[in-house]
């Protein structure tokens, strides 16, 4: 059984995903921080591909992703710094990137290679329904790899439940239409976040853009099966002088 299902079989709420980029903050950080937020709580590792025009993201991440592709990371590198990661991490890792170094790094080899280091899921948000359904879906489910779509507030109801059938792990809601890590006030979606539960849909959603403190997640999860952070601890990792204690002290702020 996939692992994302694994993990919601037993665990419907307050399920924790925390994306961190690949390469950063130094070229050789990958593993120390995924072994980190296994170690301190997080459910899932969302494990970013920097890429140099990541549309979906906000400046911090922009910033990371930046420092990380200096640092040297790169797709190939990213798979062989993960090969022997499933010797120590037993929890859910999805890849989130952008098609562009995807294609150039080949598809089927992207996912026979997600496939062989023991991904789970796959997030690349510019990937229109379309061309998943007709060209590439076989070749996700063939490798055993979930792949998320993105719902916003402005997504219609015959859409959500479009991306719903085709979706596979979990609904990836975003907060807002706008991009990560704006302040936007999580409370104040409470409706958008209560319809998605109301429609009763087959994926596991989780909230993500803007979660970002204690309340924040508290209030992202009250509707739904539970949330993602990704530029407060993206900012955590900035100065950090040791992973593991930050971790540590980041996953105690928002769980604690």
């Amino acid at each position: 059984m996939n692992r994302l299902d694994q993990l919601f079989a037993t665990k419907q709420t307050e399920v924790l995903n925390i994306y961190c980029t690949a390469g950063y903050p130094q070229l050789n950080s990958t593993i120390e921080v995924i072994q980190a937020l296994q170690n301190h709580g997080a459910d899932i590792i969302e494990l970013g591909m920097p890429y140099s025009d990541p549309l979906a993201d906000g400046e911090v991440i922009q910033a990371s992703s930046t420092i990380a592709l200096h640092n040297g990371m790169t797709i190939e590198k990213l798979f062989e710094q993960l090969k022997d990661a499933r010797e120590t991490i037993q929890l859910p890792i999805v890849l989130m990137g952008y098609m562009n170094p995807v294609l150039q790094f080949g598809i089927e080899k992207f996912c026979a290679a997600a496939k062989a280091v023991g991904i789970d899921g796959i997030i690349l948000p510019d990937l229109p329904i379309y061309e998943y359904e007709t060209m590439y879906r076989s070749l996700f489910e063939k490798n055993g790899l979930k792949f998320i779509f993105l719902v916003t507030p402005e997504t219609s109801e015959d859409r959500i439940k479009k991306i719903d059938s085709l979706c596979s792990g979990f609904l990836y809601a975003v907060s807002s239409s706008s991009t990560t890590g704006k302040n936007k006030a999580i409370e104040g979606q409470a409706g958008y976040f209560k319809k998605l539960h109301a429609m009763q849909l087959k994926n596991p959603v989780l909230v993500g853009f803007g979660i970002k403190d204690k309340a924040t997640f508290a209030a992202a999860c009250r509707y739904t099966n539970g949330a993602i952070i990704g530029t407060a601890y993206i900012k955590a990792l900035e100065n950090t002088t040791g992973i593991d204690q930050t971790t540590k002290e980041f996953i105690n702020s928002i769980t604690g």
